[in-house]
């Protein structure tokens, strides 16, 4: 593994980059449980959790076919394939660029499995290599993990860059339509998955998604404005602005991570300290913060179309506090954390600045999640 005190680094060595993939893929299983206490608890419906579930399982497929991909990672296999490059810095998480890749590789896919022995043909030669020529195939191990990734890249269900949103029905009101949309991007500037839900009413005369015309002007117009930099009210105000019959009524945005870990990452600030005090063994050495944006429709107001027409714009309710705090552009913003046991204990013994407010969620040595 080289410098993690760079910005970027490359997983370079073999059993560094299993863990690491290791790790993140139970840091994801955690976070659906803490999705359930978030239901129970009345946080969240569950057609929420259902959305954030499939993000998060999403998530976990791509962690899964990267790790098909740098399996040999390492390893002397005849052919210079990179390593998984690390934002240590800022998130913890892959870099953007990895994800890119991955999504140019998916389109060939088909083309390079057609030129590729299969799994049992992969393994037959392997035994027969290390039958008759007493040697460790590495090759044919390289090989057969790359036959793995792309196979895993055409099942699909994986987490892009961009991922275009969604519409789920909701309820009709005074004649009304009501819409869920979600969408989630991967934020290229701090290398994190952020994920959108809208609650929106249609007033247009044909449903939202059964609509050729508006429905991928909405898709369109929604991913170009998923920029984490991009504050909620501006993201919202811009949509009621450009769709005269949609109406925003509430935004949420999820910004899932960073992702600590004293042995992976470098971030400054009290999580450092904590998990280099806490010294927790393997898999247990992270802690994972997310926070939650929301933005509410306070009333509407009618303003002139043209000369005989008026359109409804709505009102956004805005942080109260915004006159002594920094203007974040939401109704209200929270931050939540999940941890193992023991980083937590020594969070609590220290208890930092800054992290008082912050919902922690404990995974115990079971596997179950409380809330403290």
């Amino acid at each position: 593994m080289t410098d993690p005190s760079a910005d970027h680094y490359a997983l370079t060595d073999t059993f560094a980059s299993r863990r690491y993939f290791a790790k993140f893929q139970s840091i994801m299983q955690h976070m659906l449980r803490v999705a359930g206490v978030m239901e129970v608890e009345g946080h969240l419906t569950r057609e929420e959790v259902k959305i954030l579930a499939g993000y998060a399982v999403n998530l976990t497929y791509t962690f899964q076919a990267l790790s098909w991909k740098y399996l040999l990672v390492g390893r002397e296999t005849g052919r210079f394939f990179g390593s998984l490059m690390v934002d240590g810095r800022d998130s913890g998480f892959p870099v953007a660029a990895e994800l890119m890749t991955m999504a140019n590789d998916a389109q060939q896919a088909q083309t390079h499995l057609a030129g590729m022995p299969s799994v049992e043909e992969h393994k037959d030669r392997m035994v027969q290599t290390i039958l008759s020529d007493r040697s460790l195939p590495t090759k044919l191990q390289f090989s057969l993990s790359q036959r793995l990734y792309y196979e895993e890249l055409l099942r699909g269900n994986l987490f892009w860059v961009r991922n275009d949103a969604q519409a789920e029905w909701m309820s009709d009101s005074a004649g009304r339509r009501k819409f869920r949309l979600h969408w989630a991007t991967y934020d290229s500037q701090v290398n994190l998955p952020v994920i959108y839900i809208m609650e929106v009413e249609d007033s247009g005369r044909e449903a939202l998604p059964r609509d050729t015309r508006r429905w991928p002007e909405v898709q369109a117009h929604l991913s170009a404005q998923a920029l984490g930099g991009l504050k909620l009210v501006t993201i919202a105000r811009g949509f009621d602005e450009d769709f005269d019959d949609l109406h925003p009524k509430r935004l949420r945005r999820f910004h899932l991570g960073p992702m600590y870990s004293h042995q992976y990452t470098r971030q400054s600030g009290p999580m450092r300290d904590v998990l280099s005090e806490a010294k927790a063994p393997e898999g247990q050495d992270w802690a994972m913060v997310w926070t939650e944006e929301e933005l509410l429709s306070d009333r509407v107001i009618e303003e002139k179309a043209g000369w005989f027409s008026k359109v409804e714009r709505e009102v956004f309710a805005l942080d109260p506090m915004s006159g002594q705090l920094p203007d974040m552009g939401a109704t209200r913003t929270s931050r939540s954390m999940i941890l193992p046991q023991r980083p937590y204990q020594v969070l609590e013994e220290h208890d930092p600045p800054g992290l008082g407010g912050v919902r922690k969620f404990v995974v115990s040595a079971g596997g179950r999640v409380l809330q403290y």
